[in-house]
């Protein structure tokens, strides 16, 4: 079973253990700790772990470096009804714009009626996507050259299309990190609380 935790958390439970009896492995993107008188642990840091090797004792002092390690993030997070898009350097917002425009929801009834709220969500949807699309070249091409890494997040199909909608925006989807944030509205106050997500930890504990 595997679970997101707070890297403060995580390394509050590590930190006491680095040097006790056990055998610590780094590979591929995670540290396996297996301790003497306890349980293993797979931690997986948000951004990767290049540091490989293989220790007879429990070393998490690697594994700590990584995820105290802060970047720089594009996000993007868009739905059908709104979009953020903005960069943080560590988990300070640096630059941010959110906006929303209407998009119709389901239509229950059949016939022409049903053809016409098709065609015009389908239009809503269409100026949806190229809002965001306008307001993430705006608000996060200044930062390419910097942004380490892209999070993306809301509707995936959404923000594909919205990627998709303008040439320019191609690099956040090269530096997308494998996570999608499944937001339930893109929000500032939601982007505002995306750090604690975005470098949470995966833990995995195999039993």
């Amino acid at each position: 079973m595997s679970r997101f935790v707070g890297r403060a958390n995580v390394r509050k439970r590590l930190e006491p253990l680095e040097g006790i009896p056990g055998r610590t492995v780094y590979a591929d993107g995670a540290a396996r700790i297996e301790p003497a008188d306890g349980d293993a642990l797979v931690v997986r840091p948000p951004f990767g772990l290049a540091h490989e090797a293989a220790y007879d004792e429990v070393r998490v002092a690697p594994l700590l470096e990584e995820i105290a390690r802060d970047h720089v993030v594009a996000v993007l997070l868009v739905r059908l009804g709104g979009y953020a898009a903005g960069v943080f350097d560590g988990e300070r917002l640096v630059t941010s714009k959110v906006g929303s425009r209407f998009v119709k929801g389901r239509h229950k009834k059949g016939g022409s009626s049903a053809n016409r709220f098709r065609r015009r969500h389908e239009e809503q949807a269409r100026a949806l996507v190229q809002d965001a699309a306008e307001t993430a070249a705006a608000v996060l091409t200044p930062w390419r050259e910097r942004a380490e890494l892209a999070a993306l997040g809301g509707d995936r199909r959404t923000v594909e299309e919205t990627i998709a909608a303008r040439v320019d925006l191609g690099w956040l989807a090269e530096r997308a990190v494998p996570r999608f944030f499944a937001v339930p509205e893109p929000r500032l106050r939601v982007l505002e609380r995306l750090p604690y997500e975005l470098y949470a930890v995966e833990v995995e504990e195999p039993g």
